[in-house]
């Protein structure tokens, strides 16, 4: 194995995409979720902290009256995205789907029936105050029929320093909790990739310094910044070996386990 190697973007965002999304998944919970509030399809989507834009071009191909936007301050994910994502994109799609290199905070002038934030993006948000503006930010960006959907994580595991190796068919992925701090929730966490065939390993090819946030702090936070109602999911577990099924259900109380990744949905 040869330690330390430097990744290049297109590798380090295409075992990125492999590894951590699942825009599938995200899609069908969104619609199957909008459905049940407001009995019909939602059509336009911003993907907040949307990096490569993967969910946000994925969405456009449900229909021609789907519209969506990504937006990230970064432009290199932008920019792969853009050579890997929206250019295999038909023409219609192209015209429905669009990247902005831009702030979260700011006011975009839109009205959504979706505004997501996945891959616990809004960690970077370490204050309380900081991350009450954006979520009042995303409360003016929702329409009258509109959605604001996050996913969080946490579990006993999130609190003690390890790396987790999760092993695909060509490469392993490392989820590397290095430093957390219990007086501020504070955390630095590392994805590491290591590529199977040359056995390379990749050391922080992505950081997160982050705050934990729990869910009650965010349904919190959340109704301060106006929406009327909150709802907290979980996921089901597969009866056989009592991993998570990848179906999740709404509901306040459950037991607490090692790791678990969940959702969020406020609504206006």
């Amino acid at each position: 194995m040869t330690v330390g190697s430097e990744i290049s973007v297109e590798l380090k965002h295409k075992l990125y995409e492999k590894s951590v999304q699942n825009p599938d998944g995200d899609i069908d919970f969104i619609n199957k979720e909008y459905r049940k509030i407001y009995g019909k399809k939602p059509m336009t989507l911003r993907e907040d902290f949307g990096g490569t834009g993967y969910m946000a071009c994925e969405w456009v191909k449900l229909g021609p009256e789907h519209r969506a936007w990504a937006i990230d301050l970064d432009n290199e994910p932008i920019k792969y995205g853009i050579e890997n994502h929206y250019a295999r994109l038909l023409e219609g799609e192209k015209e429905r789907m669009k990247y902005l290199e831009a702030n979260v905070m700011d006011d975009h002038n839109m009205r959504l029936d979706v505004v997501c934030a996945f891959n616990f993006s809004y960690y970077i948000f370490k204050k309380r105050s900081k991350l009450l503006e954006y979520f009042k930010s995303v409360r003016k960006s929702i329409a009258k029929e509109g959605m604001f959907v996050m996913d969080l994580f946490g579990g006993s595991e999130c609190f003690t320093p390890q790396e987790e190796e999760t092993e695909y068919e060509d490469f392993s992925y490392f989820w590397d909790l290095d430093k957390y701090n219990p007086l501020t929730n504070e955390c630095l966490y590392y994805i590491h990739f290591e590529t199977h065939e040359d056995g390379k390993r990749y050391e922080k090819a992505f950081t997160y310094d982050w705050r934990m946030w729990t869910a009650y702090e965010l349904v919190e936070i959340l109704e301060d910044a106006g929406f009327s109602t909150v709802k907290t999911y979980w996921e089901g577990e597969d009866e056989e070996d009592g991993t998570g099924d990848g179906e999740f259900f709404e509901t306040t109380e459950v037991e607490n386990c090692e790791s678990w990744v969940s959702y969020i949905v406020a609504i206006p």
